[in-house]
């Protein structure tokens, strides 16, 4: 009986395994399918985030996540919200930067994506909008952000700002439907 039941256990772990594998591989192709990058270094942060990238990140881009998600989690907690506060529920895409500088010159690497929902608004660029970072998938938890060589304070409030959405959907839906997009307005930090 017991042979049977640690079968049965062992069973369900496996399974439980190639769902997230499943669910991280979707996120992944995901990811490339709308970042037009191929993330080939995969690692965790000291902090047990998971990133992707297309190459390997510095130092101080891993510091500055770690930052970012500590506030994120932080401000989380503050506002009495429970659910996916680790680390380690979080994939960064660190992808190749569309633009280094925005209209006014201003160091401001961002990705390029598909206009969607901001068409024909002030951020519709011809079809596409840059953007400082974008959620891949609100399960498993995930996000693009543009690759930085400097201004890592930056970065922070981007993985702030592009988790708040997350922590939102895994808390409190009705405001994530507020808030979801900036579309129709709104900013960040969202979470005060």
């Amino acid at each position: 009986m017991t042979r049977g039941i640690s079968i049965l256990l062992l069973a369900v772990l496996l399974a439980g395994s190639v769902i997230v594998s499943d669910a991280q591989t979707n996120a992944l192709a995901k990811a490339q399918q709308v970042t037009g990058d191929r993330f080939t270094v995969r690692m965790r942060t000291p902090g047990g985030a998971t990133v992707y990238a297309v190459k390997q990140p510095s130092d101080e881009m891993i510091e500055a996540i770690d930052d970012g998600l500590a506030d994120l989690l932080a401000v989380a907690r503050k506002n009495g919200y429970r659910r996916m506060l680790s680390p380690g529920n979080y994939t960064i895409f660190i992808a190749k930067a569309d633009r280094q500088k925005n209209g006014d010159g201003v160091y401001s690497p961002d990705i390029a994506v598909g206009a969607a929902q901001y068409a024909g608004t002030d951020y519709d660029q011809g079809g596409y909008i840059y953007a400082a970072g974008m959620v891949i998938s609100n399960n498993p938890l995930s996000f693009a952000i543009a690759e930085h060589t400097k201004d890592f304070n930056r970065v922070r409030d981007v993985v702030r700002y592009e988790g708040e959405h997350l922590v939102l959907y895994h808390n409190d839906r009705q405001r994530y439907m507020q808030t979801r997009d900036h579309s129709k307005g709104g900013s960040h930090p969202i979470l005060q």
